[in-house]
């Protein structure tokens, strides 16, 4: 996970500015009806049958029970296969916070449902601000692009990642479960609570990771040798571990922030 300047600051700011966002699109007419008519052109204009069917499966990949699938499945194969538990650790981290953060805006603003009679596929839920399938997509996104930003394929994964949240947000207006403005919503509000689990991470949480055994028997101290080797060639400061303090270098992958030469 890379470290990020003023961490603390970016996570508040994009969060004040998500709950104004989604607080005038929900309590005023300056946004809702250019929402609705959006939608209802979306609607109108491209449904058909197997695109139907098509949506509401894309839907569904980024729906809540597919997601603890997906990220338990993830989460345990880099622990129990790939025996890299900080990875593992930080993946889950940047995920189900990512994720489960749209839970407090939606409590804020308490936005009404677009009109269920254009719905494929009413939701149960009767918050709308923000979309909870896209930001389970943009912080699936960006935990995958922190996997790969040191690799030679870090922007083909930032672009499929770019299409599958584009995807996702579409999917939602087209069934009619959100607006625009939920899915837009949902980027912020994800992008501030990852920005925020980076800096809680490096602060707290990775120097920390010895006081859990169980990690132990899984291979950290194998990976916290692999990324100080990798860091030792130049990628960034040490990985902070047992008895160790954080040195005025930022932290670098695994985490901290990643360096060229």
């Amino acid at each position: 996970m890379p470290y990020v300047r003023h961490w603390l600051r970016n996570s508040v700011l994009l969060f004040a500015t998500a709950i104004v966002l989604g607080l005038i699109a929900a309590h005023t007419q300056l946004i809702q009806p250019h929402d609705l008519d959006l939608d209802r052109t979306i609607q109108t204009n491209t449904r058909t049958g197997w695109l139907n069917t098509t949506m509401k499966l894309v839907s569904y990949c980024a729906s809540p029970v597919a997601g603890v699938i997906i990220l338990a499945v993830w989460c345990g194969w880099l622990l129990f296969l790939r025996r890299r538990p900080i990875t593992a650790c930080a993946t889950f981290l940047v995920v189900a916070v990512g994720w489960n953060s749209t839970q407090i805006a939606k409590a804020i603003v308490a936005r009404n449902r677009p009109p269920r009679e254009f719905s494929l596929d009413p939701e149960i839920g009767s918050n709308s601000f923000p979309s909870g399938h896209t930001a389970f997509t943009v912080a699936v996104a960006v935990a995958v692009y922190f996997l790969f930003r040191n690799s030679r394929h870090r922007r083909t994964v930032a672009v499929l990642g770019v299409l599958a949240v584009l995807l996702v947000a579409f999917s939602r207006m087209y069934i009619g479960a959100h607006y625009p403005t939920d899915t837009f919503g949902s980027v912020l509000i994800a992008s501030s609570a990852i920005f925020f689990v980076t800096g809680v991470w490096h602060a707290w949480l990775l120097p920390n990771l010895d006081r859990l055994p169980l990690l132990a028997r899984f291979g950290l101290e194998e990976e916290r040798a692999e990324l100080e080797a990798a860091q030792g060639h130049g990628y960034g400061a040490p990985v902070p571990g047992p008895g160790r303090r954080r040195t005025g270098a930022a932290p670098a992958a695994g985490g901290g922030r990643h360096r060229r030469r």
